[in-house]
């Protein structure tokens, strides 16, 4: 997934293969100043979706000049140490840390001359779009158009130039705010992503490649769309062209309103290719006002990691249908382990609102405050279960290395050669117990299990023996799901069997 921001020198843009999948960190608060929040989102609309195709022309003149172009400069540190590559060159729009020259240079170098820990600040200079959402200046953009900024430039369409301040940039949702000291300036009409229907028009204008206040148009291809890029954000999927320098510009829907924020592309090239995704205005203007009021925006917290049930899953933890969000791992301390959320447990509502999907537990919590109580309807064991969780603060906690769970396979049925753990393998992963996968072949192989996988558990039952798996595979009717952990994370991998 690739951000759109039009970046140069270190933060070079890159025609990566397939672009990892994250969004750029957000640059930290620049200034707190009080500014007035923008218009509150209208009432819900009753009007039916515009048949035909709507008057982009008007749109784009009656609300063109609140599209702005940002410029940005600054500097960034980057270092040949892997450690710091997620930090470094996550503002890279391919979002690999070999992307980066700067980076590259001095892996080379240490690499040639047997350096360590080699560091150096380096220029960072983009381009991006944004919109005027109050006459006295505010404007949203995304918060990886303005990381490592230390000059942002806002120019209008009337050629006007003003120096912003960064009000604050929030990364969990890639949301900053800017304020300049103007007057009676344009300001877009905010409207409701809930109206909006799959199929309906849809207008972008924005900066490509620094081609100011550009127009394009495509349609909604999907709403609600979550991305395997630990975000929060429910994406409004369009296929109208946006590029990398569109990111922070308004996405309107038929009627002229604003609906969301052009923030990505996935793309095997860099450029577009038909899937752009943008951030939906009522999320932004939640994030909006939090930082308005107090220069950052907090989130909760309930520590925990969840990925999506398919049929073989909800086969194996005896689920009605395939829906929810499997809870993979739960991290010791958080707010989660304190309300009893074990993994293997499927989470299907939160205070009543029902969970289909595993980033709506993930949108539902990041956009709770920290301290709030949610009631947590979950499956577990074929039943289900109702826990309460009050959420803690994603920007006071430091994710814990995994403490694993327990393991479980067997070599006959699903195709796996087993061995203990060795007493230095089950410290570095921090389990008790464990089978290490030295071998895949069969049901497991056409799962994706990989040699050097380790099993912690078979449809949620600890397993420490090759004995042990075999009973828990033998218990098993169609399916199983294999705890395993790969590397630091922890996931379900399914298994058919035959």
């Amino acid at each position: 997934m690739i951000p759109l921001r039009n970046a140069s020198l270190a933060a070079t843009l890159t025609a990566a293969a397939l672009a990892t999948l994250g969004l750029c960190l957000g640059a930290s608060s620049a200034a707190q100043a009080a500014a007035p929040v923008a218009a509150t989102v209208p009432a819900a609309s009753t009007a039916p979706v515009a048949s035909g195709v709507p008057d982009f022309s008007r749109i784009t003149q009656q609300y063109g000049a609140a599209v702005v172009n940002i410029s940005v400069s600054g500097v960034r540190q980057v270092s040949a140490g892997s450690d710091n590559a997620a930090s470094t060159s996550a503002n890279a729009d391919a979002g690999d840390g070999d992307s980066d020259p700067a980076e590259l240079f001095l892996r080379r170098f240490q690499q040639q001359f047997g350096g360590t820990g080699a560091t150096m600040q380096v220029p960072v200079q983009g381009l991006g779009s944004g919109f005027i959402v109050s006459e006295d200046g505010l404007i949203l953009t995304n918060a990886h158009v303005v990381a490592h900024a230390s000059d942002v430039v806002v120019k209008l369409t009337d050629r006007r130039e003003y120096r912003a301040r960064v009000l604050g940039s929030d990364r969990r949702t890639d949301i900053a705010v800017l304020k300049i000291e103007a007057s009676h300036l344009p300001t877009v009409v905010v409207g409701r992503p809930a109206d909006l229907h799959v199929g309906e028009w849809v207008l972008a204008i924005g900066s490509p490649f620094g081609f100011e206040n550009s127009v394009t148009a495509g349609i909604v291809s999907a709403k609600g769309r979550s991305l395997p890029d630990d975000s929060a954000v429910p994406f409004i999927q369009t296929d109208a062209a946006v590029n990398p320098g569109n990111s922070g510009g308004p996405l309107f829907n038929a009627r002229g309103e604003v609906v969301g924020i052009n923030a990505q592309i996935y793309s095997r090239t860099g450029g577009f290719q038909g899937l752009s995704f943008a951030i939906p205005i009522d999320l932004a203007q939640r994030v909006q006002q939090q930082i308005v009021a107090t220069g950052r925006a907090s989130h909760g917290l309930l520590g925990v990691s969840v990925q999506e049930v398919d049929q073989t899953l909800a086969d194996a933890f005896r689920l009605p249908r395939p829906t929810g969000a499997l809870v993979s791992e739960v991290r010791p301390g958080s707010a989660g382990a304190s309300a009893g959320l074990l993994a293997g447990d499927v989470v299907l509502q939160i205070d009543g609102k029902p969970i289909n999907a595993s980033g709506d537990l993930s949108t539902a919590v990041t956009m709770a405050a920290p301290g709030a109580r949610m009631v947590i309807d979950l499956w577990r064991n074929g039943q289900p279960l109702r826990v309460a969780a009050t959420l803690g603060d994603a920007d006071q906690v430091v994710r814990e290395p995994v403490a694993a769970a327990t393991p479980a396979p067997t070599a006959g049925r699903l195709g796996l050669a087993l061995r203990p753990l060795q007493p230095g393998e089950r410290h570095a992963i921090g389990s008790a117990a464990g089978m290490m996968v030295e071998g895949v072949s069969g049901p497991a192989a056409g799962a994706g299990m990989q040699p050097g996988d380790v099993l912690l558990a078979i449809n949620g039952q600890p397993v420490g023996s090759i004995e042990q798996a075999r009973a828990a595979v033998a218990g098993a009717a169609r399916s199983v799901a294999l705890l395993v952990q790969r590397g630091p994370d922890k996931l379900f991998v399914p298994i058919r069997l035959g």
